[in-house]
């Protein structure tokens, strides 16, 4: 499980790949959250519009989903970069009220099953909704959206 995680906007790959040493810092517009795993995260949204449901997936049907993509090689440090999927920015860019609610109810869900007590005390539904802000800032620049942990 992650320890830090920055939602982020980047210009391109280069200058995500660009923030895997220090994070994405004040540079880049940017939501953070704590104690998630951001690849497993991503997944998920993208799972919800694709194939809408208000029931969390399966851990099978979550796992056999197409997961983001590194930006940078994996080394040892812990350091993850993603980029999330075009389709999954313009999805969140578009999503309305109800359908991050929906989205935040159902992670949370999946999120209490797997981790009870242990489970990130960060308000989902606001770490959603700032990350569809975010998401329609990538779709209006053409810049991407991404996701820095550690």
């Amino acid at each position: 499980m992650a320890h830090h995680i920055v939602f982020f906007l980047a210009p391109d790959d280069a200058a995500a790949a660009a923030t895997r040493l220090r994070g994405p810092g004040a540079a880049f517009e940017s939501v953070t959250c704590r104690f998630i795993e951001p690849d497993s995260a991503i997944a998920e949204w993208d799972m919800f519009f694709e194939e809408p449901s208000a029931e969390a997936p399966p851990l099978e049907q979550l796992l056999r989903w197409a997961w983001p993509e590194w930006v940078t090689a994996p080394l040892n440090d812990g350091v993850e970069v993603f980029a999330l999927p075009k389709r999954l920015t313009r999805a969140l860019a578009n999503a309305t009220s109800a359908e991050l609610e929906e989205l935040a109810g159902r992670w949370t869900t999946r999120l209490w099953s797997e981790d009870g007590d242990d489970m990130t005390d960060d308000d989902l539904l606001a770490v959603l909704q700032g990350v569809a802000r975010l998401a329609a800032s990538a779709v209006n620049t053409g810049g991407g959206l991404y996701s820095w942990s550690l």
